[in-house]
């Protein structure tokens, strides 16, 4: 299978996350030039030292994803730096609070629809105007298990997962004519800060048992690693998916089976 991404410009959102460290460094292990985005500038110099890469072959960018000047601002930096957008990997989201819908607080509601809907709505619609451009390119959108089916006192996460995949299915059609491919990953519990936070949110001081119990809700008896995302997110990106757009993959042990 070919995973080369040599030269190869990729824009990842959250990079200073589980998912985004990850895919940083799978990505330059295969060649690729990279600009990362998340709040921390700190953080993602960090993950820059992880890759290896020397500072030709990589952006790093401090953003808020639910400001649309930020949005622009990273956009354009990528694009001055590297002419072009070739895979974007639009990773940046917040978990919110475990709470009862009735109960949920409307200012956290908030924050996880801008940052998680808006966030990846404004980080579309500013990357595809580039690759409309260019008449090519490869999005990878973060939704969730949590997208394929209600789950309890998850309300504000599991809305936002479900609108990212009515985004991608739309934007998979919009631009298939130009040859640009749009894709989701379903994740289920995979092992990174949210799920400590949802594990301690279900069961307070009991969150080994929630995570137990997680567990034996997923067929293949454990969470996953980000490690299986990223190949994942690799083959999305890569040409060995050049027929594959508008779908919604559960990468999730058997979960939603």
């Amino acid at each position: 299978m070919n995973l080369d991404f040599t030269n190869k410009v990729v824009l990842i959102t959250g990079a200073a996350g589980g998912f985004g460290v990850d895919a940083a460094k799978s990505f330059a292990q295969r060649g690729a030039k990279l600009a990362l985005v998340d709040l921390s500038l700190q953080a993602l110099e960090g993950v820059a030292k992880e890759t290896g890469l020397s500072a030709d072959k990589y952006l790093l960018i401090a953003a808020d994803v639910s400001k649309e000047d930020n949005i622009i601002n990273y956009v354009n930096k990528t694009k001055e730096k590297f002419g072009r957008i070739d895979i974007f990997f639009n990773n940046a989201g917040i978990e919110g609070v475990v709470s009862k819908l009735a109960d949920y607080p409307s200012e956290i509601f908030n924050k996880v629809i801008d940052v998680n809907v808006k966030g990846g709505y404004l980080g579309m619609k500013h990357v595809l105007r580039v690759m409309r451009e260019q008449k090519c390119g490869a999005v990878i959108n973060v939704s969730s298990v949590a997208g394929l089916a209600g789950m309890p006192d998850l309300s504000a996460y599991v809305t936002s997962k479900f609108a990212i995949i009515g985004m991608t299915r739309s934007a998979a059609v919009e631009n298939a004519p130009l040859g640009i491919r749009v894709n989701a990953i379903c994740p289920a519990m995979i092992n990174t800060r949210m799920m400590r936070s949802v594990e301690q949110g279900m069961g307070g001081e009991e969150a080994a048992q929630a995570k137990a119990a997680f567990e034996q809700a997923i067929p293949l008896g454990r969470y996953g690693e980000v490690e299986e995302i990223s190949s994942l997110v690799m083959y999305l990106a890569s040409e060995e998916a050049s027929f594959i757009t508008g779908v919604f993959l559960p990468i999730d042990g058997g979960f939603t089976a």
